[in-house]
């Protein structure tokens, strides 16, 4: 039996949990989210509690149950909370600005990349060295902060690139010189 399956997933006050037929939609303060399931994955919501259950223990039901719960509760968690991840901007002249909801780039190519902002991603710029990206999706704000990161992706000889808040670059001794 999964750990992470069996585990409910407590559903907090101000959040309603519908599920129609395998399409599940949780509201809360923040927005909504909806996603469908697997059909064969049961999904039981009793009294501010979600249980999700597998109908046997072949290998694609294993595989499904922990997934499945674990994206449920991150949809909960996504409608109250929301999820962020930062990046920083390593190098000379490396900037970022807000204009609108579009992201401005400045990371050593000859033009500034921009990037438009999706419907429920939101981008804030403390500093001119730093982005974070928010919104109630885990996966969505996941895949954006990814995308941003390809535009430079951290060099391993001086660490120049846009990475992630806390993330370690591991460093490449450069060339050694003249032999003698």
């Amino acid at each position: 039996m999964s750990r992470v399956g069996r585990k409910p997933i407590a559903v907090p006050g101000g959040v309603t949990v519908t599920l129609d037929n395998s399409v599940i939609t949780v509201k809360g303060p923040k927005g909504t989210l909806t996603r469908e399931l697997h059909k064969e994955i049961n999904v039981n919501i009793e009294d501010n509690t979600i249980l999700i259950e597998r109908p046997s223990d072949n290998k694609l039901h294993r595989s499904l149950h922990g997934t499945t719960r674990t994206v449920v509760a991150n949809m909960v968690n996504g409608v109250t909370e929301g999820y962020a991840k930062a990046l920083e901007l390593v190098g000379v002249g490396y900037r970022a600005n807000k204009s609108g909801n579009k992201l401005v780039l400045n990371v050593g190519y000859s033009h500034p990349v921009e990037i438009e902002a999706e419907e429920g991603i939101e981008f804030e710029v403390p500093s001119n060295t730093k982005v974070i990206v928010k919104g109630i999706d885990k996966e969505q704000v996941g895949a954006t902060a990814a995308k941003i990161r390809s535009i430079r992706k951290p060099e391993p000889y001086k660490g120049k690139g846009i990475k992630y808040e806390g993330e370690r670059i591991i460093r490449k001794e450069g060339k050694a010189g003249k032999k003698k």
